[in-house]
């Protein structure tokens, strides 16, 4: 699905993930023809900035196979140098045309936060730079009077896409020339589904629907 809108990008990863929730997963483009195709280059439709709990695998979770999706993963989804310019190289070189933040409950990095900030909790080594990058999240939480679990998440999942736009420019220029959206995406762990959170930029709302 090269060079495809952020809607029609949405559509179809949110049937995808129909389709496995419900088990009926078609396993596209996970076939011998399909790697031979991809092999002089690439065009995934889709950047995933997902956590990189064990059990996010997104290919598997929203029903896509080789080539059509550009993964980043770290844990919390918290976000780099390294990350910004792997983004931005999937739409500014690739074309993809949606990047989704793709977060979830029970998250460890969000949870281990929320300790820090609530019980003092300190995080050694480099998991300490994880925590203070999502700290930000759970004070603006905080803020807002937020105490749910899922709620705390659903916050950190629109800051990391405010912080998308805010720290690089050219994704800011791509989305308001309509080229590309983001989404920020709850996955359910026990259900298995990704239900929208926010998005910026063009998205129809069918691509949104249930």
């Amino acid at each position: 699905m090269p060079r495809t809108s952020p809607s029609v990008a949405m559509d179809a990863l949110l049937s995808g993930n129909r389709r496995f929730v419900s088990g009926t997963p078609e396993h596209p483009n996970q076939d011998a023809a399909r790697r031979t195709e991809l092999a002089p280059g690439q065009e995934p439709f889709a950047v995933i900035l997902g956590c990189s709990d064990s059990r996010l695998a997104a290919e598997i979770i929203f029903d896509q196979g080789l080539g059509d999706l550009f993964v980043v993963r770290t844990a919390g989804h918290v976000i780099g140098p390294e990350v910004l310019g792997s983004v931005e190289y999937a739409t500014s070189v690739l074309g993809a045309r949606l990047v989704v933040v793709l977060g979830h409950d029970s998250c460890g990095a969000v949870a281990a936060a929320r300790a820090a900030v609530e019980d003092g909790f300190a995080a050694g080594g480099f998991v300490r730079d994880v925590v203070e990058r999502v700290t930000p999240s759970i004070l603006a939480a905080r803020t807002a009077g937020l105490t749910a679990d899922n709620d705390i998440i659903d916050e950190h999942i629109g800051h990391t896409v405010d912080h998308l736009l805010d720290r690089s420019r050219l994704l800011a220029e791509q989305v308001k020339a309509g080229e590309v959206a983001i989404a920020g995406l709850g996955y359910a762990l026990a259900e298995g589904n990704a239900r929208v959170v926010t998005t910026r930029g063009d998205v129809q709302q069918e691509a949104l629907a249930p």
